[in-house]
């Protein structure tokens, strides 16, 4: 028999296999959560408790659970919350979770989402190491360097002052699941979630796109952000969430530029500087159309 702690936890991973079955993902990355969710029913103790023992590294010494995984399953011990499933159920509420922190009310955690588009504590703990939350209006130097704290000690670890500790994929790589995404879902390709948050109908209009790179798996989606609807960005502006085997999820936003070098160019932003060095290089040699990354086992 399972351990009950554990049940709420499995019982999710399945959810989100489920999920991603139908919406349509990459079959080993659904097999993976399903393998994962079979390694926590075996458990004999509570992962809360081994997590309390031998800390949250622990979790990826379980068969079955990398990075990626194990990162979920820290912020349900931690929080409740699975963003990753409340994201393919649409119900996904950011400004809820960045709540859970001391000192962020209704209307900071608003301005902290639009300001920075991040919907996890993983990636607000990078704002904060990089500084970018510090630049929030309403947040400072002291009030970023506390939360900073604050986040170090719920994820169970201190990262460096660096953006992100691992590698990233590469700029043509985000780039070309952003053509996937936008190219599918102006064509109707793609399966369709209900979001929550500004759809008051319950209507399912938003695309979802799973797929595969490399090692990498992506999830795109278009922002569905206050700040977007007001701008009238909501179908210019994409997220993509992506992990690897080896690294924990992060996110980033593409956008097309409206002013300087990068006018009319789809960005990801952040990282300017490595798109113009990107678009450059492909002005010199092979169109930017061209360099369609293959998906595993694709062939093109």
């Amino acid at each position: 028999m399972p351990h009950p702690d554990n049940l709420a936890v499995a019982t999710r991973l399945r959810e989100l296999a489920d999920l991603l079955e139908e919406q349509q993902a990459n079959p080993y990355r659904v097999r993976a959560y399903r393998r994962a969710a079979d390694t926590v029913d075996a458990l004999d103790e509570s992962l809360a408790s081994r997590v309390a023992r031998d800390g949250r590294d622990s979790l990826t010494s379980l068969p079955g659970i990398g990075p990626a995984i194990a990162s979920g399953i820290a912020e349900m011990l931690d929080t409740g919350r699975f963003a990753q499933l409340e994201r393919m159920r649409g119900s996904a509420d950011p400004e809820a979770l960045l709540r859970t922190l001391p000192g962020i009310g209704k209307k900071l955690a608003a301005r902290i989402h639009d300001e920075l588009h991040v919907d996890n504590l993983t990636d607000l703990e990078i704002a904060a190491c990089d500084g970018r939350l510090a630049n929030v209006p309403g947040i400072g130097s002291r009030r970023a360097e506390m939360i900073r704290a604050i986040l170090a000690d719920r994820l169970g670890r201190v990262r460096t002052r660096s953006a992100r500790n691992g590698p990233e994929p590469e700029i043509a790589m985000l780039l070309d699941v952003d053509a996937e995404y936008r190219e599918k879902a102006a064509a109707g390709q793609l399966p369709r979630i209900a979001p929550r948050r500004f759809n008051p109908r319950g209507e399912a209009w938003l695309p979802i796109l799973h797929t595969q790179r490399e090692d990498w798996h992506f999830t795109a989606l278009f922002s569905n952000t206050a700040r977007a609807h007001r701008l009238g960005q909501s179908e210019d502006w994409v997220v993509i969430y992506y992990h690897s085997d080896n690294e924990p999820e992060g996110q980033c936003t593409i956008v097309t530029e409206h002013r300087g070098p990068l006018a009319g160019r789809r960005v990801v932003r952040g990282r300017e500087a490595e798109c113009r060095a990107e678009i450059g290089g492909h002005e010199r040699g092979a169109p930017l159309n061209d360099m369609r990354q293959p998906m595993k086992g694709e062939h093109i």
